[in-house]
């Protein structure tokens, strides 16, 4: 058996967090790995606004990769009315929702939800459905999960989980996302 041909049998659940810069670099080149071994990934983020460089260099390879937009988020949650977090939440839930129907009817070996412990963290996305979802998803399906500070039941849950530290970054003195490094 080639090792492209290699099913995994048992999925594990990953968190990558921290304050630190990576989080989201990581889950993108493993998502990149699995569909160079021609795996099947499905890709959301939440509160992002959906114009990262890696979003152009994961359309090259939508034959393995299927990345479900959200409503672009264009500004930090503390800088959100309460219209604007209503709007998030519903918003956000529904595409959790929908992406828990799609992992248990198709054959998807890697599902990415970047941010998503952000968003939970904000009410944006009920714990508890989260936890129920990992549960009970499909065996062979490897899920990670990134963003800061996850809940203890996260973490329990969890196979691998990996912490980012800042030791130091260029936002600290004013320096803005730049293209093609933070976005």
């Amino acid at each position: 058996m080639k090792v492209s041909d290699y099913k995994m049998e048992k999925g594990l659940i990953h968190i990558y967090c921290g304050d630190g810069k990576g989080k989201t670099t990581a889950a993108m080149g493993l998502a990149i790995r699995a569909a160079g071994r021609k795996k099947k990934v499905f890709i959301t983020q939440f509160l992002k606004s959906g114009k990262s460089g890696e979003l152009i260099s994961l359309e090259e390879l939508q034959e393995y990769i299927t990345f479900m937009p959200g409503k672009p988020v264009n500004k930090f949650v503390w800088n959100m009315n309460e219209d604007e977090k209503k709007q998030a939440k519903l918003e956000h839930t529904e595409r959790f929702k929908e992406i828990i129907k799609i992992m248990n009817n198709e054959n998807y070996d890697l599902l990415i939800l970047d941010e998503i412990i952000a968003t939970i963290n904000n009410d944006f996305i009920e714990l508890k459905d989260v936890i129920e979802f990992l549960k009970n998803k499909p065996n062979g399906l490897e899920v990670v999960m990134t963003g800061r500070d996850p809940k203890n039941e996260l973490i329990e849950l969890a196979n691998y989980v990996t912490e980012m530290k800042c030791i130091k970054h260029p936002f600290k003195k004013g320096v803005p996302s730049r293209v093609g490094i933070e976005l």
